[in-house]
């Protein structure tokens, strides 16, 4: 598997030796510029597909485990229209669900973060501002904006959460080393509904059906109605195929507070 150290040091590793042959007029310039095009875009992709594990590692799925479990997870609440039906789903059909929040909106619904954690599900840091920029931000904003949800919600609830997911799945250096000094689980998933796209409730729903098995993390997002009928249909989905959804500490087997 792709990692940015090894890359970077396989990369170092093959460049030196070309340029000096270049100046040297044994070779031509374009293998330089071919590889170092070759590493922008492994490190521009390895940014934004969580999945590769390409900065950091994220936990996406626990294939080995011997329940009939999937995880169903929330990005970007809590939401005062649409958690509140999320949540009535969930209790309709016994089941449990991880929601990552955002900081600004807890701020603005402490009700809704303590409902969530009344009914037994997980909660999550999804950063402070989940700003379009968050890729961009230096360690120490990293930081401020983790550590700024983290006591926002140890005060709320008194729980110290340890479960991130980050903001649009983008990872990079400063992440990575924000999520080892904080001692954090990294979430991603590996089973993407694109409910925040204008795909219509069928072919979202069709998706994640295709596609899940036990062992499984699903990315929806409590922000729209859309969303809240893809998820009364995929409980139903899962009740008749025998899966259960847990909280995904639950199913990866950690802790989901310190």
């Amino acid at each position: 598997m792709l990692r940015r150290k090894r890359v970077n040091t396989a990369v170092v590793f093959l460049l030196l030796p070309l340029v000096a042959l270049c100046f040297m007029e044994y070779l031509p310039w374009w293998p330089v510029f071919a590889l170092l095009f070759l590493w922008f875009s492994l490190t521009v992709f390895g940014s934004f597909f969580i999945q590769w594990n390409y900065h950091l590692t994220s936990r996406h799925s626990n294939k080995k485990t011997e329940n009939n479990w999937v995880a169903i997870t929330f990005d970007d609440g809590p939401n005062p229209e649409f958690t509140p039906k999320a949540l009535e789903l969930l209790a309709k059909y016994n089941a449990k669900a991880t929601f990552f929040c955002v900081g600004q909106r807890i701020e603005k619904h402490p009700e809704i973060l303590k409902q969530i954690i009344s009914q037994g599900h997980a909660i999550g840091n999804h950063t402070y501002s989940h700003a379009n920029t968050f890729g961009f931000f230096s360690l120490d904003k990293v930081l401020n904006e983790l550590v700024q949800t983290e006591n926002l919600v140890h005060t709320l609830t008194e729980k110290k959460i340890k479960l991130y997911r980050p903001a649009f799945g983008v990872t990079n250096p400063q992440i990575a080393k924000a999520v080892d000094k904080l001692k954090v689980h990294s979430i991603g998933w590996n089973v993407r509904s694109l409910d925040t796209t204008s795909r219509s409730e069928e072919t979202v729903l069709k998706r994640i059906t295709h596609k899940v098995s036990k062992g499984d993390i699903i990315l929806l997002h409590d922000t729209s109605e859309k969303t809240i009928a893809v998820l009364e249909q995929l409980l139903l989905f899962l009740r008749k195929k025998n899966l259960s959804s847990v909280t995904v500490d639950r199913l990866l087997e950690i802790e989901a507070y310190a």
